[in-house]
């Protein structure tokens, strides 16, 4: 399979789609997610979606991200659906890890056009809404080192993290939701995030916890080669490789379990 890239985006699209998967990785690796969630988005197309994954730099102004993120995603949309017709009509679910859970969820507060097809639905896999200051390596020692300057306040996302649940809370339209937590993730959100989604959408809210942990998305498949004489190295590398891959391949039965009810 091969990677095309349109408008900004990255893609895969079967021969016969079942739904379009619009794809948005975590912080520091959502500029490449083709390369860095590889496995796992290749694992969706190989059943049959189209994956569309657009990359992001990250900023303190998520708004904005969310805002160029929605553009970038509906020109490549729209240029695919020229090439193949079939998708025209075929329904679109957010898939979001860590920050790419905020992002989708801003998209769908703030900005889905009355003329846009609504999301099918969302999988929310590790959000984080952490403020800048825990977020970003050493900034929360320098505003401490210099509180005068009031930085803490200044260098804040926009929107905040309060302000981004309160938006999910009176503006979030997509009603079917999956939301996946790790065990063993020390810097997941989602607890605060499902109190919200279930609340406001008791009956299509499903929150799954899993074994893993923040980095599980990121997994990728390493062939390893034994060697003609199996030694004990070679017993270490294929246990840890099992152990590795069983969190993710757990992660895709999941996100293809909720996706064939949806449809």
């Amino acid at each position: 399979m091969f990677w095309q890239e349109v408008s900004g985006n990255w893609f895969l699209v079967p021969e016969r789609p079942r739904a379009i998967v619009h794809f948005l990785g975590g912080a520091f690796v959502a500029a490449a997610p083709h390369l860095t969630y590889r496995w796992l988005l290749e694992a969706l197309y190989t059943e049959g979606y189209a994956v569309i994954a657009t990359p992001f730099v990250n900023t303190f102004d998520h708004g904005a991200i969310a805002s160029e993120t929605l553009t970038t995603f509906n020109q490549g949309l729209t240029f695919l659906r020229k090439q193949r017709p079939e998708l025209q009509d075929l329904p679109i679910y957010g898939l979001g890890h860590s920050m790419g859970c905020k992002v989708h969820l801003l998209i769908g507060s703030t900005l889905l056009a009355a003329d846009e097809p609504p999301r099918a639905g969302n999988i929310l896999v590790s959000f984080n809404n952490f403020p800048a200051r825990k977020s970003i390596p050493l900034l929360e020692q320098f505003t401490q080192f210099v509180p005068d300057l009031q930085l803490e306040t200044r260098l804040e996302f926009v929107p905040s993290p309060e302000k981004t649940l309160d938006l999910i809370t009176t503006q979030y339209n997509t009603p079917y939701n999956l939301l996946l937590k790790f065990r063993s993730d020390t810097i997941d959100q989602t607890r605060p995030l499902s109190d919200v989604l279930v609340r406001r959408f008791p009956k299509t809210t499903t929150v799954r916890i899993l074994k893993g942990t923040h980095t599980t998305p990121i997994a990728q498949n390493v062939q390893w080669e034994a060697n003609s004489s199996f030694s004990p190295f070679d017993a270490i590398g294929q246990f840890v490789k099992q152990e590795f891959y069983r969190d993710i391949k757990q992660l895709k039965t999941e996100i293809l379990y909720w996706l064939a009810g949806e449809q």
